[in-house]
């Protein structure tokens, strides 16, 4: 079904392999592994809470470049 190749997407998207997505959502192995292989199906809400989570962390992690950059430009201007 479409849900656990979202789940998969979502993990392929983030370059992580099952254990450091489990560690990083706080989702067993065994749990991704079922929804990846279609034997189970994650509640429909949670893909989309992890599409957040990752566009989130993906936003914080642009502004802090962004920042360290104008923070050594400032540097470099002195």
């Amino acid at each position: 079904s479409m849900e656990e190749n979202r789940i998969r997407k979502l993990r392929d998207e983030t370059g992580m392999n099952r254990r450091e997505f489990s560690e990083h959502f706080g989702i067993p192995v065994r749990t991704i592994e079922e929804w990846e292989a279609g034997r189970r199906t994650p509640p429909d809400y949670l893909p989309r809470l992890i599409e957040y989570q990752i566009k989130y962390e993906k936003l914080i992690e642009e502004v802090n470049k962004r920042n360290e950059k104008e923070i050594e430009e400032k540097g470099e201007k002195v």
